[in-house]
């Protein structure tokens, strides 16, 4: 089984309201290989809402309690990026998932670029809070620029993703 960020299925659960569909990535929803999370709803934010961006670090930072998640508003979304994180890592682990596709770029999401916190649309390399502690916890985490590596992985080994 994969978590799937659910905007990348055609779900409006991004900050705007909108989704990020891609087929393939909804196909294995269809195929009941995958489970659909969105850790900011799952942490308590609504949809539409405001943007956020880590400020101070990275995921890692933020669970750490080095870094803050700071909304457009300045206000601190802290703690529900961490309640969302905690819940899609009980959402993963409750269905054995060991990969995530997760949109790029997101403070919750990211697997290799987040928004440097300064709300110019400036990205620098890092990781949203449910990247790193589904990591911290030995789930593989990709996004929809590199999933194809995870199909690649799966049929050089033959394994089977559920």
């Amino acid at each position: 089984m994969i978590v799937i960020s659910a905007c990348l299925a055609g779900l409006a659960t991004r900050f705007d309201g909108k989704d990020n569909y891609i087929d393939e990535l909804a196909e294995l929803l269809r195929a009941g290989k995958a489970v659909l999370v969105c850790p900011e709803q799952l942490g308590g934010l609504p949809t539409p809402r405001h943007p956020a961006e880590i400020v101070g670090g990275n995921g890692a930072d933020v669970l750490d309690g080095r870094a803050k998640v700071i909304n457009s508003l300045g206000e601190d979304v802290t703690r529900q990026f961490i309640r969302g994180a905690e819940q899609t890592l009980k959402t993963a682990q409750a269905v054995g998932a060991a990969y995530a596709i997760l949109k790029e770029s997101s403070p919750s999401c990211g697997s290799t670029l987040i928004y440097n916190g300064s709300f110019s649309k400036q990205k620098q390399p890092g990781f949203g809070v449910t990247a790193a502690l589904l990591r911290r916890h030995g789930i593989k985490v990709y996004s929809e620029n590199n999933f194809h590596e995870l199909n690649s992985l799966f049929k050089s080994t033959g394994a089977d993703e559920s």
